[in-house]
């Protein structure tokens, strides 16, 4: 029987393999591109476009940066790649990767690995850092959750976490045009990355 094929041809011309990612098979006009396409809560948002992950990204990398003024911008960088991944995996919402378990999780792991090699990131960071994201990420989703996905703010402060009701105003949610969304992308990684010089 003739193996499945596991690669996916890339707009860039590149050859990704999903299962054996290399840094050389990716390129950030790919991730921006797919995530830019990709939507957030499965497409169950308002507004004219979906929400996509490309904007969250970009939201999440705000609040990291708002709540650590500090940081490198090599963290700060690490912070919007954090779902980068999904380019090519699709964004699964949490119940769905919880029951597909440890496959999905393989996977999200080789190639965050491979991205962050690419972009001269470690390969895996430090828990201070991951942590330090996820709570930028559940800011994100607890915001997403009641301005576009249509939860109560009770329900949003359940699954999410309680946060400071002033950040509905502090962080606002845009949903662009993808193209937009693409292009914001492209030029915040390429910033964080000639700051890291």
């Amino acid at each position: 029987m003739k193996p499945a094929r596991a690669w996916q041809r890339m707009l860039s011309g590149r050859r990704l393999d999903l299962l054996d990612p290399t840094p050389l098979d990716i390129e950030i006009q790919d991730i921006a591109h797919g995530l830019s396409f990709v939507a957030r809560w499965n497409g169950q948002t308002s507004g004219d476009f979906p929400y996509s992950v490309a904007e969250h990204s970009l939201l999440v990398e705000r609040i990291f940066s708002e709540f650590n003024p500090n940081s490198s911008p090599q963290a700060r960088l690490v912070a919007l790649l954090h779902d980068a991944p999904e380019y090519v995996l699709g964004d699964l919402i949490s119940p769905v990767k919880a029951a597909v378990g440890y496959g999905y999780e393989t996977l999200d792991e080789k190639l965050t690995e491979a991205i962050h090699r690419r972009f001269g990131v470690p390969a895996k960071i430090s828990l201070d850092l991951k942590k330090k994201i996820k709570k930028a990420d559940k800011i994100s989703a607890w915001l997403e959750a009641i301005e576009i996905a249509g939860f109560a703010k009770h329900e949003a402060d359940k699954f999410f976490g309680k946060f400071d009701k002033s950040y509905l105003t502090k962080f606002s949610i845009q949903i662009r045009p993808p193209a937009l969304v693409r292009s914001d992308y492209i030029e915040k990684c390429s910033t964080l990355l000639d700051n890291r010089k």
